[in-house]
């Protein structure tokens, strides 16, 4: 067995304790941005999607023969209807939880 300092040791368990740190630190964060550019990348396409399905909605509404005259404002209370709905669905698939996390806490 060799003998060892004690400032050897101390400097062995600052490495290994910085280490340690690193790795339960740093790389989980790493990861983490990883999975949040890709949310708003997807939060961004779906914005800008629903944008674009709510105009094209509307302007097929109001080439309707229906929404002339006094009823010229029900196309934008159906599209208004249809993005909250929409937007209901998207909060509530974030919100509900996934069947995999049941299975493993049984």
């Amino acid at each position: 067995m060799a003998d060892t300092s004690p400032k050897d040791t101390i400097d062995e368990l600052k490495a290994m304790v910085t280490d340690y740190a690193k790795q339960q630190t740093v790389e989980p964060l790493k990861r983490l941005g990883d999975w949040v550019k890709f949310g708003l990348a997807g939060a961004l396409f779906l914005a800008m999607g629903g944008f674009l399905l709510g105009l094209g909605v509307l302007r097929l509404f109001q080439t309707m023969d229906w929404t002339d005259n006094n009823w010229s404002f029900l196309p934008y209370l159906i599209v208004f209807a249809m993005l909250i709905a929409g937007a209901g669905g998207c909060f509530w698939a974030m919100t509900k939880r996934p069947d995999w996390l049941d299975e493993e806490s049984a």
